[in-house]
């Protein structure tokens, strides 16, 4: 390949990365500026609403309309519901830790896969508190719009988490 054509491939893969159409609302999202923000909100989550336990946090970075979408039955999926899980988990695992090991945004979507490890010093979920120190990983895609966290997705291995307080049989 010429230098002229390597140059233009190059070219051609920039202009498509940072000009991606979001099939949900059809929206051109053309700014890896707007990317890089959308990443920063997200980090900002982590680190002061569930790092930290600042609940005060999500009402600026979720929105009134935020949904959730998780397999947990009896789990608000909603602002005050996410709320409620930050609390829940600072209360059972006072030493939580939610480490980001991947990042990835495209349009207004970022997805992070991410590990969370605590203690369990409160009830969960009927289980006794064990004293064990338990590790979590979780898949989440967050959908943002105007600035603000509008719909999300967990996937998370809550069995293996369960295995490890004893409260799930291990596979054979």
């Amino acid at each position: 390949m010429n230098i002229r054509k390597g140059i233009l491939v190059v070219f051609a893969g920039f202009v498509m990365l940072t000009s991606v159409q979001c099939r949900q609302c059809q929206k051109k999202t053309s700014c890896p500026i707007q990317i890089e923000e959308n990443k920063a909100l997200v980090l900002r989550l982590v680190e002061q609403a569930w790092n930290k336990g600042d609940i005060t946090v999500i009402d600026e970075l979720l929105s009134p309309d935020y949904v959730l979408h998780i397999a947990a039955p009896g789990a608000r999926q909603d602002r005050e519901g996410y709320k409620e899980a930050v609390n829940m988990y600072h209360k059972v695992f006072p030493d939580f830790h939610f480490m980001i090991e991947d990042m990835v945004a495209c349009g207004d979507k970022v997805v992070i896969r991410c590990k969370l490890t605590g203690t369990q010093k409160g009830e969960f979920m009927g289980q006794v508190p064990t004293g064990k120190k338990v590790t979590l990983t979780v898949i989440s895609i967050r959908y943002i719009e105007d600035g603000m966290i509008m719909e999300e997705w967990v996937e998370s291995d809550m069995m293996g988490m369960m295995r490890q307080l004893g409260a799930a049989p291990s596979p054979p």
